[in-house]
């Protein structure tokens, strides 16, 4: 078992966690660092895609051309480069590629559009991808989270409220309003990463995985929701009562 991280130094939770998997640095937004990462390996029969960021910015007319790009580099041109490079290893062992999408990867959230877009562009590439990939053996999934607080992503909430608090501007009441409905709508949902760990080993033994496997019942239940809304009525209500917004008559 080959296990990457982004700084070798700090890798030593990961070291205990797994004593048997050997690390290798790799940065999935630099396209040296890849070549050195697969350098070397003679035999592939699965890879996990995992690495991702979440500049979350407080509204489009707050972001950065910085910071989207940041989120594309990471989360999509990142996992594309990765899977390039895998995948002449997995067609000669007609092996899996595993992808961690996101729930939000299928419904838009407010205030999180550049992360949202990121993970849209992986669940349309990798859609893409399967049927070409398993007509030359190597099966492609896409596992959906949703909410999991036990990892960095968990704690963008607090950073962001404060983020639009300090710069008062016309979002700020529609952002506060956001956080606290998010909070109480998230309450009790969120899945620990080691379920999703649980997951990623499941899709790996299972001898013909579907394309998209959500890891827990909030995140199917959202799936449900957003493949039933043919124009996008539901969603967008949600989306509004998540900020407490009433649709007004234009």
């Amino acid at each position: 078992m080959l296990a990457t991280v982004r700084d070798p130094e700090r890798a030593g939770a990961l070291r205990a966690a797994a004593p048997g998997a050997e690390v290798r640095r790799l940065d999935v937004t630099d396209e040296e660092s890849v070549a050195e990462c697969f350098a070397g390996i003679e035999r592939l029969d699965a890879l996990v895609n995992n690495a991702g960021i979440s500049n979350f910015d407080p509204t489009l007319e707050m972001s950065t051309a910085e910071a989207l790009r940041a989120n594309l580099e990471v989360n999509f041109f990142g996992t594309v480069a990765v899977s390039r490079a895998a995948m002449p290893l997995l067609r000669a062992s007609g092996g899996r590629l595993l992808t961690i999408g996101s729930v939000h990867g299928v419904i838009g959230q407010p205030f999180n559009e550049a992360y949202c877009a990121a993970k849209f562009a992986v669940e349309g590439f990798m859609e893409s991808l399967a049927p070409v990939a398993a007509a030359h053996g190597v099966r492609v999934s896409v596992l959906v989270p949703g909410y999991v607080p036990d990892t960095r992503f968990g704690i963008f909430p607090d950073v962001n409220r404060r983020t639009v608090q300090a710069a008062s501007g016309p979002y700020a009441e529609t952002f506060a309003a956001y956080g606290e409905r998010i909070g109480a709508h998230w309450a009790g949902a969120g899945q620990p990463a080691a379920e999703v760990a649980e997951a990623v080993l499941r899709a790996l033994a299972e001898e013909r995985p579907p394309f998209r496997i959500p890891t827990g019942a909030w995140a199917a239940a959202y799936l449900d929701a957003k493949l039933a809304d043919r124009d996008g009525t539901a969603v967008q209500r949600l989306a509004r009562d998540w900020i407490g917004h009433t649709e007004r008559p234009l």
